[in-house]
């Protein structure tokens, strides 16, 4: 059975986080806080790399059972979106990744005051990323980028846990048809299976949010329709996984987001990077 194999310190896996830079990622997004779409995303990353990080942290230190990249599109240029002494790499180790933030910031937070109540608390955040919205939207260009480090890490990983791409968009490429560079990604395969590619489209178009879909049958517009037609199903246990959070799946479930809400993006990036058990 596919999407099995132990991913550990000699087995690892990578993520690339696939980034839509482009100018509407300026447009505000929906919540008790209306927030650009770029704020959102980078929030949302930011705080999954530090959960990865504490996830595989050990008492010598953060284990590599992950290689990282974030990798930003926008205006015509297509590159690494990590800050700091980062910048300009693609595929990083995780434990270089935990040592290595932009910057902390202090925000504030709500946390429980043990009365039942809450209280204010100033906690440190680490940047690796920062929201960026500019230009055009280059993706078929990202895609083909994305293409070419996955299918390098392959040739060095054969048998791990199959990498997986998590591409965040509001809109639609302009620098040709991303769905034939979507589906080179998705032939691509460990001796474990192959290559997902996911797809969160944090749009503008109206409509109820779409969540993790086996049709697209309800999306309103074309592009959501392609971008649901370039998405992996989901493998048997993100859908167990998915199914645990109260979202009906099916089969014929793909890693597919419409309309998202601050909520289910920060879903949609737990649901999309749970692999196996590390060891």
């Amino acid at each position: 059975m596919p999407y099995t194999a132990e991913i550990s310190r000699s087995n690892p896996t990578c993520f690339v986080f696939l980034v839509d830079q482009s100018a509407s990622m300026s447009d505000a997004i929906g919540g008790e806080i209306p927030t650009s779409k770029a704020s959102v995303v980078s929030d949302a990353i930011n705080r999954l790399l530090t959960e990865l990080s504490v996830k595989c942290a050990k008492e010598e230190g953060v284990r590599d059972y992950f290689h990282v990249a974030v990798v930003g599109y926008g205006h015509t240029s297509v590159g690494s979106a990590f800050g700091g002494s980062l910048a300009g790499r693609d595929l990083v180790p995780l434990s270089q990744i935990a040592d290595n933030p932009a910057r902390l910031e202090e925000r504030v937070k709500k946390v429980p005051d043990g009365a039942g109540g809450l209280v204010e608390s100033t906690v440190r955040f680490p940047v690796w990323m920062d929201p960026v919205s500019n230009g055009g939207t280059p993706m078929r260009q990202a895609l083909e980028h994305v293409h070419r480090l996955v299918d390098r890490w392959l040739g060095e990983h054969p048998a791990c846990f199959p990498p997986i791409v998590l591409n965040l968009t509001d809109g639609e490429a302009n620098d040709g048809d991303p769905t034939v560079p979507a589906a080179g990604i998705r032939s691509l395969a460990s001796a474990d299976g192959a290559v997902l590619l996911f797809n969160l489209h944090v749009s503008d178009a109206g409509g109820s949010p779409v969540t993790f879909p086996d049709t697209d049958a309800d999306l309103p517009d074309t592009y959501a329709r392609t971008l649901f037609g370039m998405s992996s199903l989901l493998p048997p246990h993100m859908r167990s996984y998915a199914a645990q959070e109260g979202f009906t799946v099916s089969d014929g479930t793909r890693g597919f987001v419409y309309n998202a809400d601050i909520t289910s993006v920060v879903q949609f990036l737990d649901i999309g990077t749970r692999a196996t058990d590390l060891r």
